[in-house]
């Protein structure tokens, strides 16, 4: 039975590539994905194309493609990523501009386009968003970028034309997978059945080490030996919808019942209907077994038909965080701490400070949970050492500031011994969602060859 081999190059938009020229190099794999966009990324993306029309891409997107088209071209292995972000024509280029650099030809760059929507935004004010149920046009923050989640015809139809690097912007993170299998194995985009199988593989690669390891260590009770040099995952996809994860021998990780159950139920909410723009998946009778050490067999995913509506992400301007921080050491230091606390919150109150949320406490002590994990009230506490943080949300910059300035003022102002001061103001943009219909969007490809 025919199958294909899929790594998985990327987890996230920063993530490290050596584990990724490992597969690359002796994973014997036909495609690698670089899965790099989160929900608030292609909206700073969109800042910075709107600061540089060529900007907008993945700020690696260069150094990985240094490190990995000469492997790729030699072994034949292509390319498939949302690293395009805001721009991905312009992410094209500099592909192919790299190519050039290192002497490689015969190289076919698709652009896959249509995600973005932020020139109509102002036809879908109306609609509601899903997150809070009021219109898009309540929403007080400028709007700086709209994105629909794109599905996999895009990537099909790049490789059906020949292309052997395909960057995408927004696009469903299994689609990145489900396009090559589409194009493979000639399943045809209305089986649902069929697209179920590949969400599923899709899914468990996308986010790279989470399923050999990553984000599942809990030492002494789910210990994973070598997380130092954890590698990267390989999916082999049959052409019945089987899906087998596995890894490279030596490298550090695991790939168990375990890794991959947690990854199956990762940002899905209901796993017997995962709504993307390819298919409603259904994940509930899937079973998941270990074959050998480090591969995992998984089958019985299925799917119903798609919604028709894509899914829209609204990125706009929401407001400003502060946070300031100062350590405090030594006998006394958590009262110490709280003194400086209990000064900082007076001192916001006596000025008449504008903030929409304030949060103080106390790291390593109440700052995960906000309340003392140890009994620490007495004057004896075991505690030697205390950071206290001051968290604040404003509208204005300028209010953000003046926050800041009062947890620097207690080098002088407040009680003995405080050090470390750090203070950092970042401009936040947020995120909403709407569901758009599906024949409003238009998918558009272009082309760069070497």
């Amino acid at each position: 039975m025919k199958k294909i081999r899929i790594g998985g190059g990327a987890g996230y938009s920063g993530d490290r590539i050596e584990p990724a020229i490992e597969i690359m190099k002796k994973g014997d794999i036909d495609y690698i994905i670089f899965e790099c966009l989160a929900e608030r990324t292609i909206a700073l993306a969109q800042q910075q194309k709107l600061a540089d029309p060529d900007k907008g891409f993945n700020e690696l997107l260069e150094y990985r493609m240094e490190k990995a088209l000469p492997i790729c071209t030699e072994k034949k292995i292509k390319v498939i990523t949302n690293m395009g972000a805001a721009n991905p024509v312009s992410a094209a280029r500099l592909v192919k501009d790299i190519a050039i650099r290192l002497g490689i030809a015969n190289l076919k760059i698709a652009a896959v386009l249509g995600d973005d929507i932020y020139s109509d935004i102002d036809d879908y004010k109306d609609f509601n968003t899903l997150e809070y149920g009021n219109k898009l046009s309540e929403i007080k923050g400028e709007i700086i970028s709209a994105n629909v989640y794109l599905g996999a015809e895009g990537i099909q139809q790049a490789l059906q034309n020949g292309a052997d690097i395909v960057i995408t912007g927004r696009v469903t993170d299994p689609s990145l997978v489900i396009g090559p299998l589409l194009y493979e194995f000639g399943w045809k985009i209305d089986d649902c059945d069929m697209l179920g199988k590949a969400t599923l593989a899709g899914h468990l690669l996308e986010c790279g080490a989470q399923v050999t390891g990553g984000y599942f260590a809990e030492p002494g009770y789910k210990d994973v030996p070598d997380l130092w040099n954890v590698g990267f995952p390989i999916g082999e996809v049959y052409e019945n919808g089987d899906i087998i994860i596995t890894k490279l021998a030596g490298t550090g990780g695991i790939v168990t019942t375990g890794t991959v159950k947690e990854q199956i139920l990762y940002e899905i909410h209901d796993p017997s209907n995962y709504m993307t723009p390819d298919v409603n998946a259904d994940f509930s009778q899937v079973t998941v077994k270990e074959i050998e050490p480090d591969k995992v067999l998984i089958t019985g995913a299925t799917g119903r038909e798609k919604s028709g509506y894509y899914k829209t992400s609204i990125g706009y301007k929401d407001c400003y965080i502060v946070e300031a921080a100062i350590s405090y050491g030594g006998s006394g230091a958590l009262e110490k701490a709280r003194l400086a606390g209990d000064i900082v919150q007076r001192r916001i109150q006596h000025t008449d400070l504008s903030f929409e949320e304030l949060k103080i406490d106390y790291i390593g002590i109440d700052s995960l949970f906000q309340s003392s994990t140890s009994d620490l009230s007495g004057k004896g506490s075991s505690c030697n050492e205390v950071r206290l943080r001051v968290a604040g949300r404003t509208t204005l910059k300028e209010d953000g500031i003046k926050i800041g300035n009062e947890v620097e003022a207690l080098y002088t102002n407040g009680p003995a011994g405080g050090g470390g001061v750090r203070i950092n103001i970042n401009e936040i943009v947020s995120i909403a969602s709407i569901l758009i219909p599906e024949e409003n969007i238009e998918t558009k490809i272009t082309y760069e060859e070497v």
